[in-house]
């Protein structure tokens, strides 16, 4: 049974609640364990199409790693997978995954919402990679994440300043696809949601390996990728209900086949 983490699953939306809110959901190698767990669980049940991860309380997100687990570690254990490990499979799940980013997401809070495939974030959210102030570098895919979506320099600003953001300049520089006030935040989620939900869900999986594999070669090479992807699709049962429906003016219903 989850400790630090509430799964509940409606509407085809799974949801991911990390739940330590007397810590601002800070993020241990439990809480890194028991997301795994849950991806596990989520890509194996077909009535979930999308994952939307957020933070218990009304404070924070995930306001980054335990601090303290951080403390005592030594510095091989940097080459452990850990944070690093659980985010990419995030990134490479099947599902299309949301971050409702709810109040602070700082540190490896903000890298987990960053290997979400969209992010939408309360207007008074703070998101930011302030490791620097640690003499340390954020190590879970900052670096990487957030200079291919919101470009090298506001990357480097963000890091090297250790600046914190809310969530209306997250949306001015694309970091986040909206900011809300916090009591729309879930309502916003879930539309979402339900509107990933009613496409094809292999047709969902598909584009997501697209963009994240064709992101990082060269353009001929992408799109290959993409032209593997919709060589795949166009062999599916539910490409034939789509187009079906589509003629007879109905709506579809995919079976993820």
């Amino acid at each position: 049974m989850s400790k630090n983490i509430i799964t509940t699953v409606e509407n085809r939306a799974a949801w991911i609640t990390i739940n330590r809110p007397e810590q601002r959901n800070a993020i241990n190698k439990d809480v890194l364990n028991e997301i795994d767990e849950a991806l596990v669980k989520f890509e194996q049940d077909e009535n979930v199409r999308v994952i939307i991860f957020t933070g218990a309380g009304e404070k924070s997100f995930a306001a980054g790693a335990d601090i303290k687990q951080l403390s005592e570690r030594k510095m091989l254990e940097a080459l452990i997978p850990g944070m690093q490990k659980t985010y990419k499979n995030i990134e490479n799940c099947s599902k299309a995954t949301i971050a409702a980013i709810n109040g602070f997401a700082l540190g490896g809070g903000f890298e987990l919402a960053l290997a979400c495939d969209i992010r939408i974030a309360a207007k008074e959210a703070k998101l930011g990679l302030p490791e620097l102030n640690l003499a340390i570098v954020p190590g879970a895919g900052g670096t990487q994440r957030l200079s291919r979506i919101a470009g090298k320099g506001k990357a480097l600003e963000m890091i090297l300043l250790g600046k914190i953001i809310d969530g209306e300049e997250a949306e001015r520089c694309d970091i986040v696809s909206a900011s809300v006030p916090k009591e729309e935040l879930i309502d916003e989620a879930y539309k979402m949601a339900e509107t990933i939900a009613s496409k094809g869900p292999v047709a969902v999986h598909l584009a997501k390996i697209a963009v994240h594999r064709g992101s990082d070669v060269d353009l001929e090479t992408a799109q290959v990728i993409e032209k593997f992807a919709q060589t795949i699709a166009f062999g599916t049962e539910d490409k034939q209900e789509g187009t079906t429906a589509f003629l007879e003016k109905r709506k579809p219903d995919f079976q993820n086949k």
